[in-house]
């Protein structure tokens, strides 16, 4: 750790100040001024205690001389080892500008937007630990020069006949994308980094290890290699809008290739070698009367990723007054008959089924991590990005999805069976036709009665993938406590 010159006490990075400070005579220095011995003679490498957790394999980066008991990702309770590692320097860094007391209130201003948010989530109280980490990301820095050849086309009406001119537009381009920046852990969702980008990198500073003192770091797990034909497509991409809206071109049609080795080609794209660099994430978790949540927020600009359960009771009740008014309302003016009636449950029951399937695929995919590209990488040791991408956006097998779509509790069956019913009863009675107005209202208050098993199954559903694999951060130290 690093120790104070006054009185030996421990220095950890303070947000406010962004200095380091001594928990006890409270100094503050200058963290380019405080250097162990090691990191003024080895610039490419510097020490740090690592912490492996046996459970899902993500590791943490300490400077400091303290030992973990949980983990920061899936809230495993034993690390299986702590040993000192020399680890990759990142180029550069971007300190903590949020502290805990902003990220509370980032996080209550997102749940107070959220109507059917469970009450005792937006107690402030209920926050009940925080854990800040630093987490690596690649950055890349994407060059455009060179003189450009584009075709393009300009399509009018002259009289009774529609001209189409050609065009082979010239010029120069002379680009530069810095610090296209994608996570590099695989522990780190990339749902969840998406979701807190962007970070400001013209506050970036050069990295030095005291900023992660009273703090933690996520190793850098992934390929360099993993997201460079992504920061490059961006690249393109941009161009290619630019060049659209220039003056020069204004009114002609550009036909730019879907092909992006094409488009590299064409723009002169080069993208040089990734740079390592952290940004500051908060994790922070929340528990009251059963209730166990998770928000991820952006340690620089305080944006908040969160997702939020959904209370069965609120939700019931607004459909309810909702409802109620336009059912008013639609016999005050119009005049219904007992088969439009029937028609349109039929068109509910299909829309909850539909709903509810697409809802079970992102269930499935997000448990199965297919949308973590990091993850899958690290999995599959070495396996193409193509491969990766295929196969998990291909065909998801009955068999598997099946159990995702089984309810809760005694009665096994499948959360799809109400929807399902409720299609299978009103055509029933459309087909047979009765003459009794009463068949067709029984079918269709039965028919609603499917629908909402159907979709207060899908609410537990989206409830369980709210509030999976939480991050537990019981224990204090490295600046996690509430």
């Amino acid at each position: 750790m690093y120790e104070c010159q006054n009185c030996g006490g421990n220095l950890k990075f303070d947000i406010d100040s962004q200095q380091l400070k001594c928990d006890y005579c409270l100094t503050v220095y200058d963290p380019y001024q405080v250097k162990k011995e090691n990191d003024a003679v080895e610039s490419e490498m510097f020490d740090a205690t690592v912490f492996t957790c046996p459970q899902c394999g993500g590791e943490i980066l300490s400077t400091d001389n303290s030992a973990a008991e949980f983990c920061s990702f899936c809230g495993a309770s034993t690390i299986l080892s702590s040993r000192v590692s020399r680890q990759m320097r990142p180029a550069h860094i971007i300190p903590f500008k949020q502290n805990k007391n902003a990220c509370k209130q980032a996080y209550l201003n997102r749940i107070k937007r959220a109507p059917f948010a469970p009450d005792e989530l937006k107690d402030e109280k209920c926050i009940n630990s925080f854990r800040g980490i630093y987490m690596p990301y690649w950055s890349y820095t994407v060059t455009q020069q060179g003189p450009v050849s584009v075709k393009g086309q300009k399509s009018y009406t002259k009289g009774n006949y529609r001209y189409t001119d050609y065009y082979n537009l010239t010029g120069d381009i002379d680009a530069a994308y810095n610090h296209l920046s994608y996570d590099a852990s695989s522990s780190f969702s990339d749902n969840i980094s998406e979701q807190i980008a962007p970070f400001h990198t013209g506050e970036l500073k050069e990295f030095t290890p005291s900023f992660l003192s009273g703090f933690y770091a996520d190793t850098a797990d992934v390929s360099a290699d993993l997201y460079k034909n992504d920061a490059v497509a961006l690249a393109n991409s941009t161009s290619c809008q630019n060049i659209k809206k220039s003056p020069a071109f204004s009114g002609i049609s550009i036909s730019g290739s879907k092909n992006n080795f094409e488009m590299t080609n064409t723009l002169h794209t080069w993208c040089e070698p990734p740079k390592r660099v952290m940004y500051p994430v908060w994790f922070m978790s929340y528990q009251k009367d059963g209730r166990v949540a998770y928000a991820t927020v952006n340690g620089q600009t305080g944006k908040v990723a969160a997702d939020i359960p959904v209370d069965l009771k609120k939700y019931t009740l607004c459909s309810i007054l909702l409802a109620l008014p336009i059912f008013v309302f639609l016999n005050l003016f119009f005049t219904i008959r007992p088969k439009i009636v029937l028609s349109c449950a039929i068109f509910l029951a299909a829309a909850a089924f539909f709903i509810y399937i697409m809802e079970i695929l992102k269930i499935y995919h997000r448990d199965k991590r297919n949308d973590d590209r990091g993850y899958l990488a690290r999995q599959t040791d070495g396996t193409s990005l193509h491969k990766i991408r295929k196969e998990a956006s291909g065909s998801v097998p009955l068999k598997e999805l099946l159990p995702f779509c089984l309810t809760d509790g005694r009665l096994r069956v499948y959360g799809f069976t109400g929807s399902l019913a409720a299609m299978a009863a009103t055509l029933l009675i459309l087909i047979f036709n009765p003459v009794s107005d009463l068949w067709y209202y029984a079918g269709t208050i039965a028919a609603f009665i499917g629908i909402l098993f159907t979709v207060t199954d899908l609410i537990r559903k989206y409830n369980i993938l709210a509030t999976r694999k939480l991050p537990q951060f019981d224990r204090r130290g490295g600046d996690d406590n509430a």
